[in-house]
């Protein structure tokens, strides 16, 4: 046997095992890193509400340090440019009311909660009226743009899949909009509707087992390099 067929399939095998190996360090660093993701975000859920960031710090914000901070921001709602999207939750099918909160110089987009279908039209709801000054204080989340999965927003019709802030804001006629909105604490709405505090904080985190299971592989991959290395030259020392 010629010394490259000889060499050929275990350097393959061991090039397939150092790749694996990568592969598992390469889980490992994102294993820390959604790590440090989550505790960063269960600390920012967790504390006392900051004021909604204005213009002059939008530029700043990032989803990596921003997402789902602790706000609150007051102003008047504008029911008139509120817009459904589509929403399946714990309770149900149904839809989230996102309503532009009116802070004067800007406005913020408020996830105001839940509605069941037959709850979607204003006139059904006691808050559809309400034109007081109101206090929020919520989840800063970040735009979802173009659709949820396999769907598009079509903004014409006025279906909408996803948290798109800045076609809804087009859409709406909403000027100066944040570029991020706010998912409305538990605070009961008037009548009970829109139902707030329903974000759902979880991140998956499979790397340790993809970690291993890349690992595992490269073991395998180490003991076929050696079982092809040593094949050849146990037929060697039996032709002898």
């Amino acid at each position: 046997m010629t010394l490259l067929r000889r060499l050929g399939l275990p350097l393959a095998a061991l090039l397939l095992a150092f790749g694996l190996i990568g592969l598992g360090v390469w889980q490992v660093q994102r294993l820390a890193w959604k790590q440090h993701l989550i505790a960063a975000v269960d600390s920012r859920k967790d504390a006392a509400p900051i004021s909604a960031a204005g213009p002059d710090q939008w530029a700043t914000l990032s989803p990596e340090q921003d997402v789902y901070r602790r706000v609150t921001a007051t102003g008047v709602f504008r029911h008139d440019q509120s817009v459904l999207v589509q929403a399946v939750t714990e309770r149900g099918g149904g839809f989230w009311v996102m309503t532009p909160l009116d802070i004067g110089r800007y406005r913020i987009f408020i996830n105001r909660g839940f509605v069941p279908p037959e709850k979607a039209k204003p006139a059904s709801r006691a808050e559809g009226d309400v034109t007081d000054t109101v206090t929020v204080t919520g989840l800063m989340r970040f735009s979802e743009p173009k659709g949820g999965f396999l769907r598009d927003n079509d903004p014409a019709a006025d279906r909408w899949f996803s948290r798109d802030i800045a076609a809804m804001a087009k859409a709406k006629a909403v000027t100066h909009a944040a570029p991020y909105f706010i998912d409305a604490d538990a605070t009961p709405n008037a009548g009970g509707y829109p139902i707030g505090g329903m974000t759902v904080v979880t991140f998956t985190n499979n790397h340790l087992v993809y970690a291993l299971t890349w690992f595992g592989l490269a073991g395998i991959a180490f003991f076929f390099a050696w079982m092809l290395w040593r094949s050849p030259r146990r037929q060697d020392n039996v032709h002898k």
